[in-house]
């Protein structure tokens, strides 16, 4: 259950008459030359990572354009678990279309920015974060089917605010670590699955009844990694209806059941996020708490009625500061529309 932010990445494209790509980020203060006929074969571990892994992909589906000067510009903390990669990734990818004269469904747009990432950058992260970023609706989060990529928008009432808190811990997705780790560790645990039920395309098959009895069969933390991900998707299923029921406190409640098995069954988060999250839930006006993003560092998201934001803000930072001698960035948001031009 994704919204997306009304932090923003800007991309603005001018031609060229020759098949170079200078890509400047302002972010990072550089410059970065591609050449479109020969694009590095695989990732630097750097910035230009991203963008390049769109354009690498957009050649692999037979699109091509000439050469551009491109000057990228962006408000999300990098390596903060707020999807910077797929935020760059979608504005390379809106720009670069228009200037291809190809409309192209958002929906398109995010699968060609997960597979830019799952398959130049080596990350192996899902649809949420580009589809978000390309198709997220002011005022409402989405609950969003990744298997079928329907989804339906669920009204975020003007009296709360999203508040992110950036425990400033970087954490980073490209290449593997950790983050690819648990998605093997799942792969292996579906994989025990479906030698008993062939049926079973992804853990969202599954209920937690249905796969406790093969506990036995699994190592304690492959069980633990998939008991987080079957009982993610019941939290996810059950928080849409409380915001239907406009019930932010029962909303709340998942969240911190999400946080408390993102920390102890999944094993992505870290000191500095639970410290965080621990500061959240005694702020009065604060409905519910959780680590947001890929884990191991990053933010927390935390729901807030607007009324209180202003204290909670200065209450979790001074907490965190004191417990851990890190000043956080704490950023007070709405949802937001997705990709779009500028207006």
């Amino acid at each position: 259950m994704p919204a997306a932010l009304d932090l923003r990445t800007i991309s603005v494209l001018s031609p060229r008459s020759d098949a170079a790509a200078h890509i400047f980020s302002v972010n990072f203060d550089e410059q970065v030359s591609l050449d479109l006929r020969h694009l590095p074969p695989r990732p630097r571990g750097h910035w230009i990572d991203y963008p390049a892994s769109v354009l690498w992909t957009l050649g692999q589906r037979g699109i091509h354009f000439n050469g551009f000067d491109l000057t990228l510009s962006g408000t999300v903390p990098v390596g903060s678990g707020l999807s910077s990669s797929a935020s760059v990734e979608v504005a390379v990818a809106v720009a670069v279309l228009a200037y291809a004269g190809i409309a192209m469904p958002k929906p398109d747009i995010a699968k060609i920015c997960q597979f830019s990432e799952n398959n130049y950058v080596g990350a192996q992260s899902g649809i949420m974060d580009p589809f978000t970023s390309c198709c997220g609706v002011e005022n409402h989060a989405l609950l969003l089917d990744c298997r079928s990529l329907d989804y339906e928008t669920l009204p975020l009432a003007s009296e709360v605010l999203l508040v992110i808190c950036n425990s400033m811990v970087k954490h980073s997705l490209a290449g593997g670590g950790e983050y690819n780790a648990r998605r093997a560790e799942v792969q292996i645990g579906l994989e025990i699955l479906q030698r008993h039920d062939s049926s079973i395309r992804t853990l969202r098959d599954v209920t937690e009844d249905e796969l406790r009895p093969f506990a036995s069969e699994m190592a304690d933390d492959i069980f633990r990694r998939c008991l987080h991900v079957v009982t993610e998707n019941r939290r996810v299923l059950q928080a849409a209806d409380a915001l239907r029921q406009h019930d932010f406190f029962g909303f709340g409640r998942l969240m911190h059941e999400a946080h408390v098995s993102m920390r102890d069954n999944y094993a992505a988060s870290c000191t500095e996020t639970d410290i965080l999250v621990e500061l959240a839930s005694k702020q009065p006006g604060c409905f519910g708490a959780r680590i947001t993003g890929g884990g191991f560092g990053g933010c927390t998201i935390n729901l807030v009625a607007a009324e209180h934001a202003d204290r909670f803000v200065k209450n979790v930072r001074a907490g965190y500061e004191e417990a851990t001698g890190i000043q956080a960035e704490i950023y007070l948001s709405r949802a937001s529309d997705g990709a779009g031009p500028l207006v």
